[in-house]
């Protein structure tokens, strides 16, 4: 089960690998030295520091803004598509309900 950490943890996490970043010249090492001392998987703390790039720009990439934007919209849709399916359902039993030949 992924563990969940607070924002305030992710961000010191990401001003600790740019720093090591700039000094050792490589992220991914960064990365293994920041999670090490924060007892963090170095794989987690890439995806945060690739994310913090896609948000700066220096990246290509779906900001955090859009991403969470599509995971809301994806989450309408599918509310939307069960409610659909609801009331095709209930379309189809009225309309057999009302059937002259099922008198």
């Amino acid at each position: 089960m992924p563990r969940k950490f607070d924002d305030a943890t992710k961000e010191r996490a990401r001003r600790l690998i740019a720093e090591q970043a700039a000094e050792l010249g490589s992220v991914t090492r960064a990365c293994e030295v920041v999670g090490a001392k924060l007892g963090i998987g170095k794989e987690t703390l890439r995806g945060w520091a690739r994310q913090a790039q896609i948000d700066a720009g220096t990246r290509a990439g779906a900001t955090s803004e859009e991403i969470a934007r599509i995971r809301d919209l994806k989450a309408k849709v599918r509310s939307l598509e069960e409610e659909n399916a609801i009331l095709r359902s209930a379309a189809t039993f009225f309309a057999g309900e009302l059937d002259p030949r099922r008198r």
